[in-house]
């Protein structure tokens, strides 16, 4: 299974980032061996880069979960690179090292990010180190703080590299045609494969056998894999069975007896083989406290079941000499009587001609007799009874023992079930992580999805309020307002054409996201109008906030509206999405929601509670609820035949 990006892979993410450039530094978090950059890019939104455990990096599908409180290396980075805008993002030569320019207005930083010796992310000004993710000296450079960066030695470049430079690399190798390419022409072993396929050469054959002709139709072949890679044609996650064999940014000849599954960039690749491979290894993984356990248990299982069986062994040699009376009885008075006159020698000689005695030994006063394959040891110098008495006092001495070893067993079966417990528990919550739903540009704003599909937005703050009017309010769109003070500029998009229905839950939200909410108002009126009605510029004598804009003309009124929302999962644009909306908007959108009102909860718990149900971050709740406290007075499940009260 593939373990880290090659090469080939970093390429064409880094073709994948060009869409990055001239966006800006929004937010930098860091947990472990994993750096994400969350970046506003004008017109789409926020986009992530993903540098997961120092190997991949990637533009995430679903934002990763983000601990709330940064830690050092990202409070670092903030305070040098927030609001920086990004510049040019380029692989270096053809190594796995990517470097993104942060641009400050006074000064030009540059990110980079290296994908092997295990990995690091560093910040450097003017070739040095400000300050790094691993701090390491190795043989040939030093990575801390204040050291020069020292850019990894210049390698071939199959890219760009001539043919005199191919020619030369091959020509100096003592190894065989595959290892040359990998190593050597830094193609690595899947690509040095496919370029051997394409040029029809075994990739095993000794380079020094190659001639001039093999190696111009390697070079050749190596310029037509390279070619394919740099067109950008998308990504293919190649398959054996249910095994990921490779990600691979075109197709591959190596690998057409596998299954491909095709991607529309190598990121989504990425993002489909990381979530798919932490599954598995999710599924597969084993808590050592419970191996160390289960090898006890099997360990106290095998006492118990010896104790068992030598107990169970002497009780039944004990009844064998009930069983055998007659004969046992004069065994032992005979031996008894023979060994005080006899020497050891003689009356071993004498014990061993008794067809049922197959062992004596004299020396400790002990004779074994043998009944139905049953070997009974005697002591000669004891009574039939004390000989049995012995036996079945040792029989329960062991007994005791397995029942003290059993009760131990039984208390080492109640861990490992507690613990097995806690694992399934745990691989359960694994498999079933909230995850974030992929984020579209409107989310800087609040916004819900009226009943025709048109988009209504509205602004956060007093800033969002300016933002949303001056960037998004076109001439085909309509603005609505709460009618009170501290409520949000509202667009309904392309809502000229909007049914009245569509301008009723736009009137509605307005007044929900307003500070009637915090006033815990049961219901009030709002009104829209349309684009030209709308100015920031005052009159003679008028001043206009941040935030605030005038209306001139007719206002259009809606009386009487409820101060009620509801929060739901929809499916927009084939995305699974968490939308804030009023409730007739979401009846037509989804079976899977609550109703909030203004009330007494706390608006963490209640945000909570419902991202809980959701499956989502508590995060993509809580900020698109509105203003104050919200109580839940209703929810409705899919799977319910009517509504729960709460």
């Amino acid at each position: 299974m593939k373990k880290e990006m090659s090469s080939f892979d970093v390429r064409s993410v880094v073709n994948e980032m060009a869409v990055l450039k001239d966006a800006h530094m929004d937010k930098i978090f860091q947990w472990g061996n994993n750096v994400l950059l969350r970046i506003n890019v004008q017109g789409q939104g926020k986009k992530d880069v993903f540098f997961k455990d120092k190997r991949w990096l990637y533009l995430p599908e679903r934002k990763p979960e983000t601990p709330v409180t940064p830690q050092s290396f990202a409070t670092f980075l903030r305070k040098y690179l927030d609001n920086a805008r990004i510049g040019e993002i380029y692989q270096a030569g053809f190594d796995r090292v990517v470097i993104m320019e942060v641009l400050k207005a006074d000064r030009d930083y540059k990110l980079i990010f290296e994908m092997f010796g295990g990995g690091n992310v560093l910040l450097v000004l003017d070739g040095k180190i400000v300050n790094c993710l691993i701090h390491k000296t190795m043989r040939d450079r030093s990575v801390r703080p204040g050291e020069d960066y020292i850019m990894p030695k210049r390698r071939f470049d199959p890219t760009s590299s001539p043919f005199e430079e191919f020619m030369e690399i091959m020509r100096s190798s003592t190894s065989d045609a595959v290892r040359t390419l990998a190593t050597g022409i830094n193609l690595g072993g899947q690509y040095a494969e496919e370029t051997c396929e394409v040029a029809g050469i075994p990739k095993n054959t000794r380079v020094d056998e190659l001639s001039d002709d093999d190696l111009k139709r390697l070079f050749e072949s190596m310029s037509s894999v390279v070619e394919k890679m740099m067109r950008g044609d998308g990504s293919i996650l190649y398959r054996s069975g249910d095994d990921i064999i490779d990600i691979s940014p075109m197709e591959m000849s190596i690998y057409s007896n596998y299954t491909a599954q095709r991607f529309d960039t190598t990121s989504k690749a990425i993002d489909a083989f990381i979530t798919e491979t932490e599954k598995a290894e999710a599924e597969e993984y084993v808590d050592p406290e419970i191996v160390k356990l289960q090898k006890r248990i099997s360990k106290q299982t095998e006492t118990v079941e010896q104790y068992k069986e030598e107990s169970d062994d002497l009780k039944l040699k004990a009844d064998a000499i009930y069983a055998n009376y007659q004969q046992i009885t004069e065994l032992l008075a005979v031996l008894s009587e023979q060994s005080k006159k006899l020497t050891w020698e003689k009356l071993k000689e004498g014990a061993l001609k008794i067809p049922f005695v197959p062992e004596i030994d004299p020396s400790k006063n002990r004779v074994v007799a043998e009944f139905d394959n049953i070997r009974i040891p005697l002591d000669y110098t004891e009574g039939i009874d004390s000989n049995a008495s012995i036996i079945y006092q040792q029989s329960k001495d062991i007994n005791e023992k397995a029942k003290r070893a059993k009760d131990a067993l039984d208390v080492s079966l109640d861990e490992l079930a507690k613990k097995e417990a806690g694992l399934a528990k745990t691989k359960a919550a694994m498999a079933n992580k909230v995850q974030p739903t992929k984020q579209f540009w409107f989310e800087r704003y609040k916004w819900f999805i009226a009943p025709s599909g048109r988009l209504v937005i509205a602004g956060k703050d007093a800033h969002t309020n300016d933002n949303i009017v001056k960037k998004h309010l076109k001439e085909d769109d309509l603005y609505a307002h709460a009618d009170l003070h501290g409520a949000p500029s509202t667009i309904i998009k392309k809502g000229k054409d909007a049914p009245e229905e569509d301008l009723r839950e736009a009137c509605i939200y307005a007044l929900a996201q307003s500070k009637g909410w915090v006033a815990a108002l049961t219901d009030g009126s709002a009104y829209w109008v349309y684009t030209d009605q709308v100015s920031k510029t005052p009159q003679a004598g008028e001043f206009v906030p941040r935030g605030a804009f005038i209306i001139r003309g007719k206002r259009n009124y809606e009386y009487h509206l409820p101060m009620e929302l509801s929060v739901g999962e929809i499916t927009y644009e084939n995305s699974r999405k968490v939308m804030c909306a009023p409730l007739e908007s979401m009846k037509r959108l989804s079976n899977k929601y609550f109703v909030i009102h203004p009330g007494r909860g706390k608006a963490g718990k209640t945000a909570a509670l419902m991202a809980k149900e959701l499956m989502v971050p508590e995060e993509e709740v809580s900020r698109i609820l509105p203003p104050g406290d919200a109580e839940i007075v209703r929810k409705v499940w899919p799977e319910e035949s009517q509504n729960d009260e709460l």
